[in-house]
């Protein structure tokens, strides 16, 4: 998916400028026109505060036709995952289609060197993970933890948090967060 473009027209449709965009986000409008020109590909994180100034969640940003109309699917098979990768962070939504999800559940890969960003996330909300393979740093309020296959996590998502692979190996996690504001 080309993010810039993508940004570009929901703004748009939005009616809204790159300034006021930024002013909502808390970003430069430098920032804004950086990313709708795919001069900077944005963390996870920067794109979902630059999310927040519209609002529209990261699955409504990458998903082009979730229908709510449609009959409840009950399995995903991998073709039918939503992909909501950034950069070295592959993410794939199970349950797309499910309308008025209360709880987002993602497989998650994290490639060496992968870092959902400086800026530490902050949202409503718990979530919860486990390593499935690899190894991971997870920061949660200051608070670094190194977790391995088999370690799990489960915290407060109103404290700040951070997720990052300074590892040489792929890490891969299944993750699940509420709301469901992915």
């Amino acid at each position: 998916m080309d993010v810039g473009a993508r940004l570009r027209a929901i703004r748009k449709q939005k009616n809204l400028s790159q300034r006021e965009l930024a002013k909502r986000a808390g970003v430069t409008n430098s920032t804004i026109s950086m990313i709708e020109k795919n001069s900077v590909s944005p963390s996870v994180s920067s794109l979902k505060k630059v999310l927040t100034g519209i609002p529209i969640s990261l699955v409504e940003f990458f998903a082009e036709d979730v229908e709510d109309d449609k009959p409840q699917t009950v399995v995903y098979t991998p073709s039918t995952l939503l992909d909501l990768s950034v950069n070295d962070i592959k993410m794939k939504l199970v349950g797309k289609s499910f309308g008025h999800r209360a709880l987002a559940f993602l497989i998650e890969t994290y490639q060496p060197g992968a870092d959902t960003g400086e800026d530490m996330y902050v949202h409503e909300g718990e979530e919860a993970g486990l390593v499935l393979t690899g190894q991971l740093e997870l920061t949660v309020s200051g608070e670094i933890y190194h977790l391995k296959p088999g370690d799990s996590y489960y915290f407060d998502s109103t404290r700040p948090h951070r997720f990052r692979n300074p590892y040489d190996e792929p890490c891969e996690i299944v993750s699940a967060t509420t709301p469901a504001n992915f």
